[in-house]
């Protein structure tokens, strides 16, 4: 640990090589989640996935989101898929193999999602152990990846309690400004609930500071209220707002491909470190 201090005002990690994984592990599953819209929920899931298949992890995107950004992120077009993560909560016969995009990035697959699933809240309600209905649906999964990071819909719906009691981990990005600090105690709150009833071993990994823009004295202000709040839970490796992930985005790249030696794909490359530093079995 070095003397430099980074935004979150504490001292730059310093982090060694990632080592490779566990050839005979299991997955570790990790919900990105934030009922509030438009934090950078997706883009962090496709750019940590992509810095994460670098260290020569296996990993699996699921697209847990009607809006299906993540899928639409990674170029594909949500509403012309035959097959989502839709049909595998409802048919199971339906393998997972079926529905599985090997993406332009090797190692980095998706579970892709569209409008479709927005039905599958209703349909879950009358469900015998509906909060377990991705648990069921990813656990042919957990053998072939080294992790799984699920995007979650900006809700704390049914959807949402089914993703963190699939997960071992949360990753929570919060946007730098003050609204966003708000509904940190109520998403907290939710977690606890499935702590205590589907998903006993559930931990939020950490939370992740976006969108931040060190030029302004909200953004830092903000960024020292949440590590204030939540200590070393705060990932130390910050997400700057950059014009790139716009592009990437348009192009259906993630961030470390579209433009691999950007200040947004360098931080991405350091989360994953963190990620991994701090989940030492992923």
């Amino acid at each position: 640990m070095g003397n430099e201090l980074g935004p979150t005002g504490r001292p730059l990690l310093n982090l060694p090589e990632p080592s490779l994984p566990d050839p005979n592990g299991r997955a570790t599953v990790i919900a990105m989640c934030n009922q509030k819209g438009g934090v950078g929920k997706t883009t962090t899931t496709i750019s940590l996935g992509a810095a994460l298949v670098e260290t020569g992890r296996r990993v699996l995107l699921v697209d847990f989101d009607p809006q299906g950004s993540l899928t639409v992120g990674l170029g594909y077009n949500a509403h012309e898929l035959e097959q989502t993560i839709y049909h595998l909560l409802m048919d199971r016969e339906l393998k997972l193999a079926d529905v599985l995009i090997e993406t332009a990035v090797p190692g980095l697959d998706l579970l892709p999602a569209n409008i479709d699933l927005s039905a599958a809240e209703m349909r879950l309600v009358s469900e015998v152990g509906r909060e377990q209905a991705l648990a069921r649906v990813l656990h042919p999964a957990l053998d072939q990846y080294d992790v799984i990071l699920i995007d979650c819909q900006p809700s704390l719906g049914l959807l949402t309690v089914n993703a963190l009691t699939a997960a071992n981990g949360v990753i929570i990005p919060l946007e730098c400004e003050y609204f966003a600090l708000r509904g940190v105690a109520l998403l907290k709150e939710t977690i606890d609930k499935v702590r205590e009833r589907t998903n006993f071993d559930l931990e939020i990994i950490g939370l992740l500071g976006t969108m931040y823009d060190g030029r302004t004295l909200h953004s830092r202000e903000v960024l020292a209220t949440l590590v204030e709040g939540w200590g070393d839970l705060v990932f130390h490796t910050v997400i700057r707002r950059t014009v790139k992930f716009a592009d990437s985005t348009v192009a259906g790249e993630p961030i470390t491909v579209y433009a691999t030696t950007s200040p947004g794909a360098v931080a991405y490359r350091a989360l994953a470190r963190e990620v991994l530093y701090r989940c030492p079995g992923a």
